[in-house]
């Protein structure tokens, strides 16, 4: 039987979801000569998830740089502390590889993020989102693209959270290790979908035309 997937996802149907926990292990990163140790390992691994986080401002004209690089495994995740590490070497050398495969989603945003941190040169990324294009999914948001394949939720509970505090929380690391590591998980899970075929895709009508069309109105 072939996967049923969708052209788009009910966020209603979402809240109803199971949510997402990670098993793996957490690594918190904060001196650069632990991250050059990191960075090495990474480096050796054939697939890497990556997220950023930031600090939110509540304020008027308040903002914050890029707090956190999160780079996930298949199965564990390191969070380096960029409001403790900046742009260090290993990060930047991460950040230029260009032999990994190394996937994001919305990465151009992640990018700009990072560069105000410094300048740097950009190695090889994927971003999910064209890849999902070629499924026919047409959803653009990690919570979204993730129900939909795995029919599990992302909590996003923690992310307007101050991600510059001196420890970060259980929660937070959870958060934003998940993050990554679903990345490596959608890669995956398209590639093979992709090359089996073994999937089928259902066509939602737009909820827009929908309620027009219930309304009279189109």
């Amino acid at each position: 039987m072939k996967k049923l997937i969708y052209n788009k996802v009910d966020k209603a149907m979402i809240s109803l979801l199971k949510r997402v926990e990670f098993y793996g292990k957490i690594y918190v990163v904060t001196s650069p000569v632990e991250a050059e140790h990191v960075v090495d390992y990474l480096l050796a691994q054939p697939i890497l998830g990556f997220d950023t986080e930031t600090r939110p401002a509540f304020e008027k004209g308040k903002h914050y740089c890029c707090s956190l690089l999160q780079v996930s495994t298949r199965t564990d995740c390191f969070l380096f502390r960029l409001n403790f590490l900046g742009l260090c070497p290993a990060v930047v050398r991460l950040l230029a590889d260009k032999e990994v495969t190394k996937v994001g989603l919305a990465w151009n945003n992640d990018m700009l993020s990072l560069r105000q941190l410094g300048n740097f040169e950009q190695g090889r990324f994927i971003d999910l989102q064209d890849m999902v294009r070629e499924l026919g999914i047409e959803d653009q948001s990690l919570v979204k693209i993730y129900a939909n394949l795995f029919g599990e939720r992302i909590s996003k509970a923690e992310r307007l959270s101050n991600w510059e505090r001196r420890e970060l929380t259980e929660k937070q690391m959870e958060y934003a290790a998940i993050d990554a590591w679903a990345c490596v998980r959608i890669y995956n899970e398209v590639n093979r979908l992709l090359s089996t075929r073994d999937y089928e895709l259902e066509v939602r009508p737009d909820e827009n035309v929908s309620q027009n069309n219930e309304t009279g109105l189109s």
